[in-house]
């Protein structure tokens, strides 16, 4: 069983990747819980291994030792399948850079994870339309990633990664790769919307103005975790 109340908990988690002859240990025994519609911020040099630990807590790469929990449920004892579906139930994905599809529309983006868990595509839309207006982009539902700036980029992709209700929200570097405005405008909607939806939020960042915003710091150094400031 995980920590009663835990979204997310990673135990004793470690990640070694081969070098030639040679092993490199970039995450060494990391343990950490993630609450209901917790914010939390994961800081570190670059390299420390913030985005692998990300990663690995998404259920994208698989720790060399230790055991992920998503909802109480190990991750070690599900397969390819199932892990897409608790993905898509559990987690939502913002990344640096968007990752929304060229070929397809704002709107069609958006609904793009109701539509792979089979939800109605009215129902979707309807949805992703309406996330769409929370979040500014009420008149650019037509338009496709090409036709939108960056920061109404990312808005959709914040847009999608919340759509399902997921009850954690994975954001690697969310706001960086947007001007500073652009960037505070981005944050603000996410934690407004962590606040709406009792999303649990974990932000990685090489930003200490944004990590300062979340309820709790965490520093990876040396492939473990820390109490930060």
């Amino acid at each position: 069983m995980t920590e009663s109340g835990s979204v997310l908990e990673c135990r004793q988690v470690t990640r070694r990747f081969r070098e030639g002859d040679s092993t490199l240990e970039i995450l060494s025994g990391v343990d950490l819980s993630v609450g209901a519609a917790e914010r939390l911020a994961i800081i570190g040099a670059s390299g420390s291994g913030k985005t692998t630990l990300l990663q690995i807590m998404g259920g994208l790469d698989e720790p060399s030792s230790g055991e992920v929990f998503i909802n109480g449920q190990p991750l070690s004892s599900t397969n390819e399948k199932e892990k897409g579906l608790l993905r898509n139930r559990y987690l939502g994905f913002v990344y640096q850079f968007h990752h929304l599809l060229p070929e397809f529309t704002a709107l069609e983006n958006v609904a793009m994870p109701l539509l792979i868990r089979r939800d109605s595509r009215a129902d979707a839309m309807q949805q992703a339309a309406e996330l769409l207006d929370r979040v500014g982009l009420a008149e650019r539902l037509g338009h496709k990633p090409g036709e939108l700036s960056g920061g109404e980029r990312q808005r959709a992709a914040v847009a999608r990664a919340l759509i399902t209700r997921p009850k954690l929200v994975l954001a690697d570097e969310p706001t960086g790769n947007l001007d500073a405005g652009n960037g505070a405008h981005v944050l603000e909607l996410m934690l407004t919307l962590n606040h709406e939806l009792e999303t649990s939020l974990i932000i990685v960042t090489h930003d200490h103005s944004i990590a300062a915003q979340m309820d709790r710091i965490l520093v990876l150094e040396n492939g473990t975790i820390d109490l930060g400031g």
